[in-house]
């Protein structure tokens, strides 16, 4: 395929998996239930720190976390006791634990009071940096400010140190990425969507490799850059919508 067939081909294949149709089989379910923006922003954020493995796994766990905080994750993050936290004591999804997750609920609720929230927090890091990417890697720093174990800062990946970083950038699509289809929330406006990576996995990986928009083999951030560079070739702005077309293509579809 030429450049103008291949961009109608992901354009068609976008228009397919981007709709509410996508949500019941995705973890993006789980801020989806909510209609707050914070309880929008924190749920996404925890869910899509444990966004790996198994999607019926990663979406029975999210909602254990939900449960685990009332079902108001942004009351429950501002105002949590540290005798509240023991309520997390056995929860486990793959590596990541209960003492990850004790940290992760003090570090948000530090970003809730010092920044007001995950957004500003966001924001302020990549202020600093020359692109999003470099944004994630000073956030991250910023995210483990409080007193942590060394174990923990596994699960918030730095693109700095090569990692693709999906399931952060995957949580940026979800909160900046706007569009009338009703899968991707675009709540966030301190962010740019044309700045916004692909949350590059294997699917997405395979796929692009496929379709010559990725010659690198390892899935790490030097790819996210190359893939990032070809897709915003065929949409300046609103890159990262193809993630819909590759994801699909990936696990949908044969190609």
């Amino acid at each position: 395929m030429n450049k103008k067939e291949l961009k109608e081909f992901l354009d068609h294949k976008v228009e397919i998996y981007n709709k509410p149709d996508f949500i019941p089989h995705d973890p993006i379910q789980i801020p989806h239930r909510f209609t707050d923006p914070s309880d929008i922003a924190y749920s996404g954020f925890l869910t899509a720190t444990i966004s790996w493995g198994n999607r019926k796994s990663i979406i029975n766990n999210a909602t254990k976390l939900m449960d685990l905080m009332d079902n108001s994750p942004a009351d429950f993050i501002r105002n949590f006791q540290s005798t509240d936290l023991d309520r997390f004591d056995g929860f486990v999804h793959r590596t990541f634990n209960s003492e990850d997750c004790k940290t992760f609920m003090r570090a948000l609720q530090d970003i809730e009071l010092r920044d007001d929230g995950l957004e500003n927090a966001f924001a302020k890091a990549n202020k600093s940096a020359s692109n999003l990417q470099e944004g994630i890697s000073k956030f991250k720093k910023r995210f483990f400010e409080i007193e942590h174990l060394n174990r923990t800062q596994k699960h918030v990946s730095d693109p700095m140190k090569n990692s693709s970083a999906k399931r952060i950038n995957m949580f940026l699509r979800w909160m900046v990425r706007s569009d009338n289809n009703g899968v991707d929330f675009g709540i966030w406006n301190q962010l740019s969507m044309s700045d916004l990576s692909l949350p590059l996995d294997v699917h997405t990986g395979n796929i692009s490799r496929k379709l010559k928009l990725l010659k690198r083999k390892q899935n790490d951030a030097k790819a996210v850059l190359e893939l990032d560079t070809a897709l915003r070739k065929l949409d300046p702005l609103d890159p990262v919508k193809y993630d819909y077309a590759l994801f699909g293509l990936g696990v949908f579809d044969d190609l």
